[in-house]
């Protein structure tokens, strides 16, 4: 009996773990590697490639001996990986090799990335710090002089950097020479709908992405950039349904569950809201926008005193933050707790002075405890910092009274 009673628990945490997909073993394994677990991490991405034999799992793992300076474990997962997708591994063993300043296998295995599905871009090489160290050697300087990317690609990447720096204008100059020279391609379409989320036009930018989408459904980089245009031009639903086709891709970036978490909590939809929200907490508990996510979804469900939960264990995180009082603080204004809420927002204008709203909150807070001089006091400041909401409450609590 003793030994059925055993397996049942034994049983039940199997079929738990074959009900995870790789994509699961590995948003764990990266939250682990970035925390610095690396013994945690890779224990997980084993389990997991005992379950499933997967590219993504070798490559995680991969990252993790990495991290603990295990090269050639690290190594041997990224041949492991290149063995269930030719080419996946190339650029993360160019990498080991360029950090171990052996110049003639890391351009080799560069040179293998370059001609695989997997290359990375132009500029993703050239910042990459682990070739620092052959970046001097005859071998580098000889596989830079290659013409590895068309010009098609050089100019998108031009225009990418010039919409990074803001200057959508010096963007629109390079597209308009590349659309001469490649008309009609998607490349081309995607840059004009990169230019167009910049300056803000998102009907334009929602328009060409659907229409690059219909020949190629599954495109990581069309997804999100449909997706973010959607959350901006205020279609939260839209950018929800978008982040999920991306997470049912496989994709694996936690940041994923947050953009849609936000959407949920635009939408009312507070329970799928805290659920994604706990999901990453889950991988990174001690993340202050989730923390602060999670308390917002809560006190928008009315569970005020959760909402406390989550805002204080965020202060203790992180006490020199500003927006972390703010939360707490605006907390206690909704309940009420007037004398809270004061303290907080002014330990958030010892930290960030010149938040206009902050001051008027404030203010009201001091009006309801009775502190009328205090209050008026903050509502002025809150009008010299550009808040005409103020003006209401100096007129009707401090002219007249002569505070």
């Amino acid at each position: 009996m003793k030994k059925i009673l055993i397996l049942i628990p034994f049983v039940f945490y199997t079929a738990l773990l074959a009900g995870q997909k790789p994509v699961d073993f590995i948003l764990k394994g990266k939250a682990l590697t970035e925390a610095g677990k690396t013994d945690e991490a890779v224990n997980t991405l084993s389990e997991g490639l005992r379950l499933n034999q997967d590219a993504g799992l070798y490559l995680q793992r991969a990252e993790a001996w990495l991290t603990r300076g295990d090269y050639s474990q690290a190594i041997s997962d990224l041949n492991a990986a290149n063995k269930l997708s030719p080419g996946i591994g190339e650029y993360g063993l160019a990498r080991i090799y360029g950090l171990k300043g052996d110049a003639s296998t890391a351009t080799y295995h560069l040179e293998e990335n370059m001609r695989s599905s997997f290359r990375k871009r132009e500029k993703d090489v050239m910042l990459d710090p682990a070739f620092s160290t052959i970046e001097n050697k005859p071998e580098w300087r000889t596989f830079i002089k290659k013409e590895w990317y068309s010009d098609l690609e050089t100019g998108l990447s031009e225009i990418e950097y010039y919409i990074s720096t803001g200057n959508t204008g010096e963007a629109r100059s390079v597209l308009s020479e590349l659309s001469k020279n490649y008309p009609d391609n998607d490349g081309n379409i995607y840059a004009n709908a990169l230019i167009n989320f910049a300056d803000k036009r998102y009907t334009e930018t929602i328009k060409a992405i659907s229409s690059l989408l219909t020949d190629d459904p599954g495109e990581e980089k069309y997804l999100r950039l449909l997706a973010g245009a959607q959350a901006a031009s205020g279609n939260q639903a839209g950018a929800s349904s978008t982040y999920t086709k991306l997470l049912d891709l496989g994709i694996p970036d936690a940041e994923l569950l947050i953009l849609r978490s936000e959407c949920y909590r635009k939408t009312g939809e507070t329970a799928r809201a805290l659920d994604d929200a706990s999901k990453y907490l889950d991988l990174y508990p001690d993340s202050k926008k989730a923390l602060s996510f999670a308390g917002k979804i809560e006190a928008a469900s009315g569970d005020n005193i959760k909402a406390l939960e989550y805002f204080s264990k965020n202060l203790e995180l992180h006490p020199n933050d500003a927006e972390c009082y703010i939360d707490r603080a605006n907390s206690y204004f909704v309940s009420k707790s007037w004398n809270w809420a004061i303290k907080d927002y002014s330990m958030s204008l010892d930290l960030r002075p010149d938040d206009p709203e902050v001051w008027l909150n404030k203010g009201i807070a001091q009006l309801n405890s009775g502190n009328t001089a205090d209050a008026c006091h903050d509502f002025r400041k809150s009008f010299s910092l550009g808040n005409k909401k103020a003006t209401e409450m100096i007129s009707r609590h401090c002219i007249s009274q002569g505070r």
